[in-house]
């Protein structure tokens, strides 16, 4: 039994799809999809739920997914180990990522990242909801350190963040300033929800060691940050938006901050992966560049 088919199996059942495994396996749909029946003949049991609309795991076939993806990863780490003695890393690596991270840590360095290391590909998935790395067939994640789970290895590869409390002139005419988080109830707000649990941002605050969360209302609820941004600056409400995003806006004075002694820096970002008894080269020279451009920031 070859491992490229056990691969071909475990891409379909990370899809739900065989359109769009074939797409990423290079391969038509057709073959695929025979190459997965003539496995599934070959073990005596259906791995796989087909219909018009969708494709999903058995529970025989759940259990076999289980049973191989240690033993392929245990693969992938033993030719990786190999391609590091004396050859350049190289291949297609996967990370999955919020939008804040694309925009203000990785977009700002992927053509220097592409000219450093011309034979790695990087596959980016934006989506601010955490994924399940294993399943999904990713080699790593880049999240905020405090949404990371306990299992992972977690690398700092971003300088301290901060969320200012902002909110343009033409909003704050005719209204006091908040002196308090808690005087944010009686203000308009643009909140943001997240894609993946659905619930909104509770804005949290501190001072002193004293913690702050309030759940805000507003006239505008969002899961884009631009879309944020905008919606503050054309005075709907008091955003909480990190302060690279809105530094410009404040020194042209189209937006001011309130509450700064409310709005600690916070842990930055963190590459996070499984852990592993061989680090994929790749995915090494990932974390080695960021590791070094954040030490260039410090």
């Amino acid at each position: 039994m070859q491992t490229d088919t056990l691969r071909a199996f475990a891409c379909v059942a990370r899809h739900a799809s065989f359109t769009r495994a074939a797409a990423e396996l290079e391969v038509s749909p057709p073959a695929l999809s025979q190459s997965i029946s003539q496995l599934e003949a070959r073990l005596g049991t259906r791995l796989l739920h087909r219909t018009t609309r969708r494709v999903g795991l058995t529970e025989a076939g759940s259990e076999f997914l289980q049973r191989i993806a240690p033993a392929l990863a245990e693969i992938d780490d033993a030719v990786e180990r190999l391609h590091r003695h004396g050859a350049t890393p190289s291949g297609t690596l996967r990370i999955t990522l919020p939008r804040i991270a694309a925009d203000h840590l990785l977009e700002p360095v992927l053509g220097e990242f592409s000219r450093a290391h011309p034979q790695i590909g990087l596959e980016l998935l934006v989506e601010d909801n955490l994924t399940d790395l294993v399943s999904r067939g990713f080699d790593a994640g880049i999240r905020l350190g405090e949404a990371l789970e306990q299992d992972m290895v977690a690398v700092p590869v971003g300088e301290p963040l901060r969320w200012l409390l902002v909110a343009s002139p033409d909003y704050m005419a005719g209204r006091d300033a908040p002196r308090h988080p808690r005087d944010l109830l009686e203000h308009d707000c643009v909140r943001y929800r997240y894609t993946g649990s659905g619930a909104v941002e509770r804005w949290e605050f501190e001072r002193r060691g004293q913690r702050c969360d309030i759940h805000v209302d507003g006239p505008v609820t969002t899961n884009d940050n631009d879309l944020m941004l905008r919606a503050v600056l054309e005075g709907r409400g008091v955003g909480l938006l990190l302060e690279q995003a809105v530094r410009s806006h404040l020194e042209r004075g189209s937006l001011q901050s309130m509450l700064e002694d409310w709005c600690p820096p916070s842990p930055g970002f963190y590459l996070y992966y499984p852990s592993r008894r061989h680090l994929p080269a790749r995915l090494r020279a990932f974390a080695d560049f960021l590791r070094q451009r954040r030490g260039e920031q410090e």
